[in-house]
């Protein structure tokens, strides 16, 4: 129930929509429907927003409403599964750029989080900011050692401010769930629960560091990405401290001629960064614009990016990820069978869905787009066109996969920015094909293996009550539908196949677990013994997994 604490907000809200024409969203909520009648009263907004479409006039709305609105827009943006296409475009634009805060309110900070004067901390900092944000503000600085650094700050009762403002978000949300008639498609309550945990991430600096330290440890060469490295001893969850690094605006076209760097291969090495970082990693940059994808000035003979802000980063579950990359080649290879198969295998579609008719939909949407030449095919907009067809099919995505669409079309967005003529598909096919022959190797599955035997050794005297007691549940089923001679029938059937699967499977574990003990402990002549009992061990648990 709405808290009286934010009726004047609420008020507040109600007449900057209507000053922006945004009647729809007020209709909805039925509350503020008398305001409408004193709309010459509330003044107009600095331009006319009658020529505007929808999604013009909230990110007008937006920016006039404040800051900690302007950055829930933007993280609604990126869930494009929640907003329709033509407001989340609009709210790519907004801007977070806000007054900054004192200078000695952001030592004040420092001190107190990192719990000593900000002499002893920095040989030198800056109390004018380099950038201010609704979240945090930015400060040069310089370490003892003569290293230049960044020292982001939180802004002061920004806590207290977010707390408020959520509060705020939550009413509006329950209104909107209330009254508005599309509210089972618009899900407002999911987006706002969106936003309060991405403002609820942004507001632990901590983790923003602890983002940049992985994501620099898996480019770690820096020869393709370099990402600047975390101070840990002078960053909390209210102050990080990073490397301070320069570069050029990836869409800087000019600047990148000029320094004689060669685009093409930059926007190629860029496509490839996007797939290591989704398939071989796991771990990827889901805001990558170009304000936060710089490129190394002094790098013309090795282009490289750097990569800057770790406040929004995505990963997949392991099977999404499996199941992505799957669907990946397959459309590479064009083949819709495949692809109608892999949504429903991954069980991001019922399995009553008619595959014929599935694969039918696929084909409809693809087949345009090859007829031209790979080179003006858009990936990240045959994605998004795949995925909007596939929800007539009760698609259910998880938000990560949403991310990784809206960071495919930033990725290829600056690709193309860099080199017009790039072939994405030339670029990412083999990239990708390469990273799944690594991943999914008989090598790799071996050594997974080999981290899980202990798991299995201790687990292991678990299993015979687990087969007994799924025995007496199976047992349990056939007595009560014993009427049912067919369904008899199938149940024996599944019985059979599970004895069948449990007897590879336990086959199959014991041949490798005994080959890993002789090959470690050396209780063994000739080494092909382990390694063909290991063979053997697994591929009677691949056949056993196969058969599940």
């Amino acid at each position: 129930m709405t808290s009286w604490k934010v009726i004047p907000g609420l008020l507040r809200v109600a007449i900057v929509l209507l000053r922006y024409r945004l009647d729809e969203l007020v209709d909805a909520t039925h509350l503020f429907r008398p305001l409408k009648f004193v709309r010459p009263l509330l003044g107009r907004p600095v331009v006319d927003v009658r020529p505007l479409l929808r999604g013009a006039r909230i990110r007008l709305a937006l920016n006039e409403l404040g800051p900690i609105f302007v950055k829930a827009g933007q993280i609604l943006s990126t869930r494009r599964d929640l907003v329709p296409a033509d407001i989340a475009d609009e709210l790519a634009l907004l801007q977070d750029q806000v007054p900054p805060f004192p200078g000695d309110e952001a030592r004040a900070i420092i001190e107190r989080e990192l719990k000593l004067p900000v002499e002893k901390l920095y040989a030198s900092f800056d109390p004018v900011p380099l950038a201010s944000a609704s979240i945090s503000q930015v400060h040069a600085a310089t370490l003892h050692d003569g290293r230049a650094v960044v020292v982001k700050v939180l802004r002061p009762r920004i806590n207290e401010r977010i707390a408020r403002d959520v509060s705020l978000l939550h009413s509006l949300g329950e209104m909107a769930q209330r009254w508005h008639p599309n509210a089972d498609k618009i899900r407002p309550l999911d987006a706002v629960a969106e936003v309060e945990k991405m403002l609820e991430n942004e507001l632990d600096l901590q983790r923003e560091g602890a983002n940049a330290s992985l994501l620099r440890r898996n480019f770690i060469s820096g020869v393709d990405l370099y990402v600047p490295e975390v101070h840990w001893e002078l960053t909390t969850a209210g102050v990080l401290t990073l490397e301070r690094v320069n570069g050029l605006s990836s869409d800087d076209i000019a600047a990148i001629d000029a320094a004689g760097i060669d685009r093409k291969q930059l926007a190629a090495k860029g496509v490839r960064l996007f797939y290591e970082q989704v398939f071989r990693d796991n771990f990827f940059h889901a805001d990558a614009h170009p304000g936060n994808i710089w490129v190394d000035a002094t790098r013309a003979h090795e282009p490289r990016f750097i990569a800057l802000d770790f406040g929004i980063m995505g990963s997949l579950p392991e099977a999404d990820q499996y199941w992505l990359a799957q669907n990946f080649i397959a459309l590479f290879e064009r083949d819709y069978a495949r692809i109608a198969k892999l949504h429903v295998d991954a069980g991001w579609m019922p399995s009553s869905v008619r595959l014929d008719e599935l694969e039918a939909a696929v084909r409809t949407v693809c087949e345009p787009y090859f007829t031209r030449p790979l080179s003006q095919i858009s990936l990240a907009e045959l994605v998004v066109k795949l995925f909007q067809t596939a929800r007539r099919f009760e698609l259910t995505l998880q938000p990560q996969l949403i991310l990784l669409q809206k960071t495919l079309l930033n990725i290829e967005g600056v690709g193309r920015l860099l080199d017009p003529d790039i072939d994405i598909w030339a670029v990412a096919h083999p990239v990708l094909k390469r990273i799944l022959r690594e991943r999914y190797s008989p090598l790799r599955t071996l050594r997974e293996v080999r981290k899980r035997i202990p798991e299995w050794f201790h687990n292991a005297p678990q299993w015979p009550d687990l087969v007994r007691d799924a025995m007496r549940q199976v047992a349990a089923g056939e007595q009560k539908l014993l009427h049912d001679a067919d369904h008899l029938l199938h149940q024996r059937k599944l019985v059979r196949r599970m004895l069948e699967v449990a007897g590879s499977l336990l086959l199959g574990t014991t041949l490798i677990v005994c080959a890993t003990v002789m090959w470690t402990f050396g209780h063994h002549q000739n080494p092909w013994v382990p390694l063909g009992m290991g063979a053997g061990g697994l591929l009677s648990f691949v056949n056993g997994w196969m058969r599940r």
